[in-house]
Formats: C-alpha cells, sequence, structure tokens
C-alpha cells in the first residue's frame, strides 16, 4: 500500500474497500480520507494501490464528473473517436500542459473548468 495523503488536511489517507463510499457496493479499493470526504480510486481494476488520481472532495468530484462529460465525447464519438490517448494530447496542447501531466483524474477545479471552456469552445461539432 502506498501513502497517500489528503491535499485538503494533509492526514494520510486510509486504503479502504470502495463500499465504504458507495452504500455497500464495491468498486474495489480506495484511498479515503474521512475527515474531508475526499477519496479516490485505485488502478488495476480497483485491486491495485495505485491511485487513478488526486483525492476529490465533493466538490471537486463535481467538477471531474463535469469535465469528463465534456472531453469525454470527443474521443469517444468525435473527432478523436477511439483514440483517447490522442484527445488527451491535444487538451494538453491546449491547457499548455506535458502530456504526462494532462489527465482528468489529477486536475483540480480551475483545470477541470478549463477543460470543460476548452471544449465549448473547440469548433469540432461546427466542422
Amino acid at each position: 500500500m502506498k501513502e497517500v495523503f489528503c491535499p485538503y488536511c494533509g492526514k494520510r489517507a486510509e486504503f479502504v474497500d470502495s463500499a465504504e463510499v458507495y452504500h455497500g457496493r464495491s468498486y474495489g479499493m480506495i484511498y479515503l480520507c474521512r475527515t474531508c470526504d475526499a477519496y479516490v480510486g485505485c488502478h488495476g481494476n480497483g485491486k491495485g494501490d495505485s491511485p487513478k488520481g488526486r483525492l476529490a472532495n465533493a466538490e471537486l468530484r463535481r467538477w471531474k464528473i463535469a469535465a469528463h462529460n465534456a472531453f469525454d465525447p470527443l474521443w469517444k464519438f468525435g473527432p478523436f473517436r477511439g483514440r483517447r490517448n490522442s484527445a488527451y494530447a491535444w487538451l494538453a496542447e491546449q491547457m499548455g500542459l506535458p502530456k504526462e501531466k494532462t489527465h482528468i483524474g489529477m486536475f483540480d477545479v480551475a483545470e477541470c473548468q478549463q477543460v470543460i471552456q476548452i471544449c465549448k469552445e473547440s469548433n469540432f461539432e461546427k466542422e
């Protein structure tokens, strides 16, 4: 198990089954800060211990969902269809970030808001 710390309070997050936050339904293991109600899922279909991103509190979780709702259609159905990595490379360029630092799972609220704005302003639907 890795040492993961809450970005809100600085306490060490607990490595627990996601059933603790999903009302008894398990989706694998998560890192959880009970103090801040912040958590993040793990890679490896929930069986690994590597976090998928940063711990997110309720506000950040809402923004991450909104960012995915704006961005994911670009690689699922749109101009990057089936090419998720290409879509993230495009997003990295738009945001002025290195590709390895460009993932919604790692973003804060402001970066999620930026993703939404970039996707809204893209001309893909108009072409």
